[in-house]
């Protein structure tokens, strides 16, 4: 499948440490070989950058472990294909408008026969089972919220947890989506969360010889929330998340979590249709 990563600070960060092992996983110390990209948000707004070359040796991800972009959110996302060609449209991170913010999306997992009813509102431009269900959870959200401008986290959380549950029943939904302010995430089966601040520890990767004194790179009021399917240091404490779990996460805290009571229903019938540095 594929690998996953995010950052959410109260402080403008980069990124370029945290990609430096991530990207490895793509075709040196690992086989997620099928594209890889990352979403910096800045605001309501945020840049991408994706490519369906290995993220290992690609130019561009040479690029992004050279260059620090800053931002308080960054997605990241290096692709193992289960459905969907190899192709520039179906790689991750996703993104969306809706109600005047880019809404960015990564996805793990392969979802069985999962073809919800799109209205039309959000619709995939690729081929994958990642962008599909990007697309209705974005779908119903604009539906239920559609009388507000701009829903807080809190009312977003609660029916979240509800629609990821839902289309966890098909397969494994581990996923990423951010707002720009505001990171949800979800683990169906392998998310882990780590939360950096001082006293700063100097990191060592888990893929890759590089070790950074954090404490040379961060603030004392610095803070941030790191998310990754797999642990990308050593020498950290990661903790991981329960099945079937969501988080939300603000200025790099977590502000709210649900985690389920009891095993998921049987799958129900779609219809078809349609200066920090981590």
């Amino acid at each position: 499948m594929c690998q996953l990563f995010a950052l959410n600070s109260n402080a403008p960060s980069a990124a370029t440490f945290s990609f430096t092992g991530l990207s490895a996983r793509g075709g040196l110390t690992g086989d997620h070989v099928d594209g890889f990209g990352m979403a910096f948000h800045d605001g309501r707004a945020c840049r991408v950058f994706i490519d369906e070359q290995r993220a290992s040796d690609a130019a561009l991800a040479d690029f992004l472990r050279r260059h620090p972009i800053r931002a308080r959110s960054v997605l990241a996302h290096v692709r193992r294909a289960t459905q969907g060609a190899v192709r520039l449209e179906n790689c991750h991170p996703f993104v969306r408008e809706w109600q005047g913010r880019h809404w960015s999306f990564c996805h793990n997992g392969d979802l069985k026969g999962f073809a919800p009813r799109l209205n039309g509102s959000h619709l995939p431009v690729g081929d994958t089972d990642s962008e599909r269900a990007f697309c209705f959870l974005l779908q119903e959200l604009r539906r239920h919220f559609r009388r507000r401008a701009v829903p807080h986290w809190k009312h977003v959380a609660p029916l979240l947890a509800e629609l990821s549950g839902s289309v966890a029943r098909h397969g494994a939904f581990n996923f990423l989506l951010c707002d720009g302010e505001v990171l949800y995430a979800h683990a169906s089966t392998r998310l882990h969360a780590l939360q950096r601040q001082h006293p700063f520890p100097a990191a060592q990767l888990v893929d890759h010889e590089l070790v950074l004194d954090l404490a040379q790179a961060n603030g004392p009021d610095d803070r941030m929330m790191l998310i990754a399917t797999e642990p990308l240091t050593r020498n950290e404490p990661w903790r991981p998340f329960a099945p079937g779990e969501l988080r939300v996460y603000v200025a790099g805290e977590e502000v709210w979590r649900r985690t389920p009571a009891r095993r998921p229903e049987p799958a129900p019938a779609f219809a078809a249709g349609g200066l920090a540095l981590a």
